[in-house]
């Protein structure tokens, strides 16, 4: 994508309306979208937002769960959100271990990501690392997530995209792949909306 197209890109409409909002980044959309269509977040739910930068949506879950839910957000670099009941960590989701996350919780409700990894513009690179970042997400939803519980993750499609919804299919009882309506149309990304996790 040139500079150009990707500057008109992150001034359209969603851009406009998170703006309007006070959202800080036009994400949310995607993630409201989704939520409206399969139900992942409650109110007093427990949700860890992992890749959280820049925070939208920690602001959304933070609207949807209300004031007796509980909010974790961890980012490789710092922000500077501000929410009622939210712990911010800073480090790498590779790294991070199951208690450092869950603090005093017993379990989450809701494990969200956006993350997507640095893009190199060689498609089959940008493939391998986005699944490493899914995988790497469904591991830490499997090992904090309540029975019952909700799975939100982006995922570029390449060769391992069925093999790793599959493996949802097994954790939970529904599975869904969505593309939002923010998403662009040549976007290789899906997201992958998993309801009802079954706790061991």
């Amino acid at each position: 994508m040139s500079k150009l197209s990707d500057r008109r890109f992150r001034k359209d409409r969603f851009h406009r309306q998170a703006q309007a909002a006070g959202y800080r980044a036009r994400a949310v959309f995607k993630l409201e979208e989704i939520d409206r269509k399969v139900g992942l977040l409650r109110p007093g739910a427990r949700v860890l937002d992992l890749g959280c930068a820049p925070g939208s949506w920690l602001q959304y879950a933070a609207e949807r769960v209300g004031p007796g839910g509980r909010l974790v957000g961890i980012d490789r670099a710092p922000i500077d959100v501000v929410l009622p009941n939210l712990r911010l960590l800073v480090g790498d989701v590779f790294e991070v271990s199951r208690e450092e996350l869950l603090g005093e919780l017993p379990a989450f409700d809701a494990v969200l990501s956006d993350m997507a990894p640095d893009t190199t513009g060689i498609r089959h690179v940008d493939q391998i690392r986005s699944e490493a970042l899914f995988e790497r997400a469904l591991d830490l939803a499997t090992t904090t997530l309540a029975h019952g519980g909700t799975f939100l993750a982006k995922l570029f499609q390449g060769p391992e995209f069925q093999h790793l919804v599959a493996r949802c299919r097994r954790e939970f009882s529904r599975v869904k792949i969505e593309k939002p309506a923010g998403s662009r149309a040549q976007s290789i990304e899906q997201y992958v909306a998993a309801i009802g996790f079954h706790a061991p």
